[in-house]
């Protein structure tokens, strides 16, 4: 199930170009995307109208995309211009194009009704090109339902066994201070782990000898974004006090360290998914070092959350109607499903109610 009237990241920046089209599968359907020669990103249906054939298996010829089998060409309108052989272009010859927008070093396409799509509705990740944060991302194929992930960054329970040699310890499940919050339009997850020993990567990251009061602030919108507003100070100096939610307080935490763990969950089809994700931060931002050191660091966790993932997807598809067992810890991926799926029920009834 997927919600459609939504902006989906389909690439980072610099996986488009104008010299040869890139193609992606996003919510089973086929994308091309390409760039003109003025740098403006085109998304059109990656199918001619004519025979089928992938459109990203021709060629770019200046601002046009030509097919490769018999060379039909078309604008970044998707409409059709050229029918080599014969001089008139038919009517319906035309593939379908997407809103594109270029913003925080993602490629978003609005995979719904063109005319709603609006460009304020894209989801903040200002941390990816803001002066004031170092950031590093990349993208991961998972072959497993976009949900999974989700579930897998609303429950960090897991840290304390998953991710032992970087971002976990024991204090992330058992001293974790918890508390689920929904509304209408997200979901977020507070955790406080006051007066205890840092994770591997908060030594190395942060040099902290004793112990920490850490925070993760993980926050949820659909269609598929889960912001965590992560870091730690030395035990005592006051985070809690200075850090009142979410992405508040940035930049004032006395000898401590924050991060934005930032993710765009984009469904390739029902069973596997395009994840593109990023880790910033806001200390030592002018050494390339540590913005390789926290990016390696995490994503040693993330390869360990692919492998899980992808198995917990094998189980299911053995046995799709297995019970599972919630337990406290599940309160935020709980909320967070049922919210998407609200959003997707509702858009199927207001396209039902248009149909008839």
């Amino acid at each position: 199930m997927f919600l459609r009237n939504a902006w989906y990241v389909a690439a980072w920046d610099r996986e488009v170009t104008a010299e040869r089209p890139f193609a992606r599968v996003l919510l089973n359907e086929p994308v091309v995307l390409y760039r003109t020669r003025a740098g403006k990103v085109v998304a059109l249906e990656d199918r001619c109208c004519h025979r089928h054939f992938p459109l990203h298996e021709g060629s770019i010829v200046a601002d046009l995309i030509e097919c490769g089998y018999h060379g039909f060409t078309y604008d970044a309108t998707g409409k059709c211009v050229r029918v080599p052989g014969q001089d008139s272009v038919p009517p319906a010859a035309r593939v379908r194009s997407y809103p594109v927008v270029e913003r925080y070093r993602w490629v978003w396409v609005w995979m719904g009704e063109p005319a709603a799509a609006d460009p304020a509705k894209i989801c903040d990740f200002h941390w990816l090109d803001h002066p004031a944060w170092g950031a590093k991302g990349a993208v991961l194929h998972v072959k497993a339902n976009y949900e999974l992930i989700i579930e897998n960054l609303l429950d960090l329970t897991h840290l304390a066994f998953l991710h032992r040699s970087t971002i976990g310890n024991a204090a992330t499940a058992d001293q974790a201070q918890v508390r689920a919050q929904r509304t209408e339009t997200d979901v977020t997850v507070t955790r406080w782990m006051v007066d205890t020993p840092p994770p591997p990567t908060y030594v190395k990251a942060g040099g902290f000898t004793g112990n920490i009061d850490r925070w993760q602030f993980i926050n949820f919108m659909p269609p598929a974004f889960v912001r965590l507003d992560v870091g730690a100070c030395a035990a005592g100096v006051g985070a809690r006090r200075l850090k009142t939610g979410p992405f508040a307080a940035e930049g004032t935490m006395p000898g401590g360290i924050e991060m934005r763990n930032l993710n765009a969950i984009t469904p390739e089809t029902e069973r596997s998914t395009h994840y593109f994700w990023a880790q910033a931060h806001n200390f030592m931002v002018d050494d390339p070092k540590m913005t390789e050191l926290v990016f390696e660091q995490v994503k040693t966790a993330f390869d360990q959350d692919v492998t899980a993932i992808e198995a917990q997807q094998r189980n299911i598809d053995r046995d799709p109607v297995a019970p599972r067992v919630d337990v406290n810890g599940d309160a935020g991926q709980i909320h967070a499903i049922r919210l998407l799926r609200r959003r997707i029920a509702e858009e199927r009834e207001a396209a039902g109610r248009l149909v008839a």
